[in-house]
């Protein structure tokens, strides 16, 4: 019986030619509107909220201007972490769960699945990067 085993590239300009789960999962819109401390804020506040939020509402978390907040809830909405509904002349912003926490978790079993076996990541290592 012969046992088959990926071989690990040996420098990461061979790592940058090949394909993995790493790849896809990273995602540099997200990246850049969970970047800014002020984003954090209001993503952390709207999801301890757990409801739609006006950006009124929003902006009472931090001490920002309300064009600011708006700009921000822009961007995490932009990048599919909110969900924009408008009401009239009001914009409401609610934390797309699903979809934040699915991608988070993608990438999170990439990064798990490069791991040489038992390094970091215990039993449940895939080492199939």
């Amino acid at each position: 019986m012969t046992q088959v085993t990926k071989h690990r590239p040996a420098t990461p300009k061979q790592a940058a030619r090949r394909s993995s789960p790493v790849d896809k999962a990273l995602d540099a819109e997200l990246f850049k509107a969970l970047s800014d401390p002020t984003r954090l804020n209001l993503l952390a506040c709207l999801a301890k909220c757990g409801r739609a939020c006006s950006v009124t509402e929003v902006a009472e978390c931090c001490s920002v201007d309300f064009s600011v907040v708006s700009r921000h809830l822009g961007i995490l909405a932009d990048a599919g972490v909110l969900e924009a509904r408008k009401d009239g002349r009001t914009m409401f912003y609610q934390v797309q769960f699903e979809r934040l926490c699915g991608s988070l978790r993608s990438l999170a079993d990439a990064f798990e699945g490069c791991c040489p076996s038992g390094s970091c990541c215990g039993n449940s290592c895939k080492g199939n990067c």
